[in-house]
């Protein structure tokens, strides 16, 4: 679906390259995060797969042609959700939705159903300038999606939504999948990430220091050990075990016969720690 070889990119008037030689495919169908702290060159690899920078470095292919190729019949297959969207603030959420249809031949969707799926319904005829971030970011998903997109293209998709939106949208998402849409989410949501993605790559400086399965990820970060945690004679105790020649430990074994064993789990890396690891900084 997506293939991109030796992307290189500078901005007008920078001498710092933003992109520096990336080399990525990304399959039909797939879930694909971009992680990365802020300037690390995301939004810059986003905006050349939507086709707003052309003048880059290397190739890049999205349904087998070449973007500096591509015509205004790309637009009708792909939606795109950026993180600050523009919307006209004194058109209603319905209006907005029924202007943005029309400029789509594929007009399948109906603004009213997609608005329900967020659940916001009963905000279809409030003006947006009303709106919570919340609520735009919503109605910023019903707009990428109008044209029943083949790839979606959404930056930080759960931004400003509480716990129970960020739920909804997952499922939206992960629903979209189902169908056999390609996703490809930039955010530094980990735990979006991780619920959400096939697979993710981490940018640093411009370059990808590392992509895989966020499953291949925490395990590789983390330490191949159980940590026990269980009711001991002082009170709540905890003890590491190896995870090699765990069913012959006599120490693990006692303390699962004769201790009341409050949790139990592997101590693979967080995502929190592995962005910590790979970019070097925080997620603040």
């Amino acid at each position: 679906m997506i293939q991109v070889k030796e992307l290189k990119y500078t901005y007008p008037r920078k001498k710092q390259q933003t992109l520096r030689g990336l080399d990525f495919e990304i399959g039909a169908g797939e879930v694909f995060g971009f992680l990365g702290p802020s300037g690390a060159g995301k939004s810059t690899i986003q905006n050349i797969l939507v086709g707003k920078l052309q003048n880059y470095e290397g190739a890049v292919h999205v349904f087998g042609q070449e973007m500096k190729k591509a015509g205004v019949d790309y637009y009708e297959r792909i939606g795109v959700s950026f993180e600050f969207p523009n919307f006209y603030g004194r058109f209603t959420a319905l209006e907005n939705l029924n202007h943005f249809r029309s400029l789509y031949r594929n007009r399948d969707a109906e603004p009213m159903a997609l608005l329900e799926s967020v659940g916001m319904s009963q905000a279809a005829h409030t003006k947006v300038e009303q709106f919570s971030k919340g609520m735009k970011m919503r109605l910023n998903y019903c707009r990428a999606v109008l044209n029943d997109p083949e790839i979606l293209f959404l930056d930080e998709p759960t931004s400003g939504l509480d716990p129970v939106n960020t739920a909804m949208l997952k499922r939206l998402i992960l629903q979209r999948k189902e169908a056999g849409t390609t996703v490809l989410i930039t955010t530094h949501n980990m735990q979006a990430a991780e619920e959400l993605c096939d697979r993710v790559a981490f940018i640093v400086d411009g370059e990808i220091k590392r992509i895989d399965t966020p499953h291949n990820l925490k395990l590789r970060g983390g330490e191949r050990k159980v940590r026990v945690e269980y009711e001991g004679d002082q009170g709540r105790s905890s003890e590491d075990f190896a995870l090699d020649g765990i069913g012959d430990d006599a120490r693990f074994l006692e303390l699962l016969r004769y201790r009341q064993i409050i949790t139990m789990h592997t101590l693979e890396a967080s995502m929190d720690q592995i962005f910590i690891d790979v970019t070097g900084r925080s997620l603040v």
